[in-house]
């Protein structure tokens, strides 16, 4: 084996992943390799890379898996996109992963509603920006606004992304919103509802056409060394369904050019 401890592995689920431009764009930047499973192998409990110079060590990977499908042989038996023993080499500490498994705690949607309640509990502060109004079935009062309102709110799946799992009440007939009272009624950890926030409708080019269509701005923000700085930059999604208030591109979406004015 070669000794070379190549530190920079970006490790992606492979070019049929909606995101996978972003992944080899990042990989590219950054100098990373851009590795999949089937370059991956774990042996005496440290990870490798193979490579046409040998197999290289690798010291790092910065993964776009979800936790469930990285290991087969620790999480999902089924899974074929993830690196057998990967957990093994990752307790020895032979091998950083970034982000940390179960890091994704934090991406539960449910955690909206206590955004605010966290900047002034930890930083003694009033947020600055307002969420969108967020309410928790799992709470009396939360739960009666929502069965009162499911006409008026969006409904999201906490354990979804990528857009799936929304569900606006205002699309649904009536029959289809008493299913979903009592889906969320037998299931109130799943879910959460928030107000419907219009989106700006931006123009975009559409089959050669220039058309409006919902847009949001999704912003770039880095922490470190005592300093948390606002790049001056962002990802502008929009969908292309002109009824639509969904803009991941897992859904179809697109991107837009990002201007900042500056004065």
């Amino acid at each position: 084996m070669d000794d070379l401890i190549r530190h920079e592995q970006q490790f992606t689920p492979g070019r049929y992943n909606a995101a996978y431009f972003e992944h080899s764009y990042l990989a590219e930047q950054s100098g990373a390799m851009l590795a999949e499973a089937r370059d991956l192998y774990v042996q005496w409990d440290v990870l490798y890379y193979r490579s046409t110079q040998g197999d290289q060590r690798v010291g790092a990977i910065y993964r776009r898996v979800s936790d469930e499908y990285m290991d087969p042989l620790c999480f999902e038996p089924g899974s074929l996109i993830g690196i057998p023993n990967l957990m093994a080499a990752y307790r020895a500490g032979n091998v950083a992963v970034l982000n940390a498994f179960g890091n994704g705690a934090a991406d539960d949607k449910g955690i909206y509603f206590f955004v605010p309640k966290m900047i002034r509990y930890y930083l003694g502060e009033e947020p600055i920006l307002a969420n969108a109004p967020t309410y928790l079935p799992i709470e009396p009062d939360g739960q009666a606004y929502i069965l009162d309102h499911l006409d008026t709110l969006v409904v999201k799946d906490v354990a979804e992304a990528g857009g799936y799992g929304v569900v606006f009440g205002s699309k649904l007939t009536q029959a289809q919103r008493a299913d979903l009272r009592d889906t969320i009624l037998a299931n109130p950890r799943r879910f959460i509802a928030q107000e419907v926030i219009d989106f700006q409708d931006l123009p975009i080019m559409d089959q050669g056409q220039r058309v409006e269509r919902k847009a949001d701005l999704r912003a770039f923000v880095l922490s470190g060394a005592g300093e948390t700085l606002v790049w001056p930059s962002g990802l502008t999604r929009f969908s292309r369904n002109p009824d639509s208030f969904i803009v991941n591109s897992s859904q179809g979406g697109g991107f837009k050019d990002t201007w900042i004015l500056s004065r």
